[in-house]
């Protein structure tokens, strides 16, 4: 597995691990350095960017995991 597909493989087990009837839908390849990741609960969704730089580090650098896991859980709650 390359680092952005472990990144990517980390991200849906954060998504996952705070609600796991959100489904999520990744690029394949980030647009402008950022990716474009569509959160969605039922009816309602919701969109974060995640720059490519932070997903090759999600799961090594607990800073990142800690910023990720922040903006997905403002996201997932606004899907409430």
């Amino acid at each position: 597995m390359d680092e952005m597909e472990a990144g990517k493989h980390k991200f849906l087990e954060v998504v996952q691990g705070i609600d796991g009837s959100v489904q999520v839908v990744i690029p394949v390849t980030p647009s402008n350095s950022l990716f474009l990741i569509s959160l969605t609960k039922g009816a309602n969704r919701k969109f974060i960017t995640v720059p490519e730089d932070d997903m090759i580090d999600l799961p090594n650098e607990t800073r990142i995991q800690a910023k990720v896991t922040k903006t997905i859980k403002d996201a997932i709650t606004a899907l409430q």
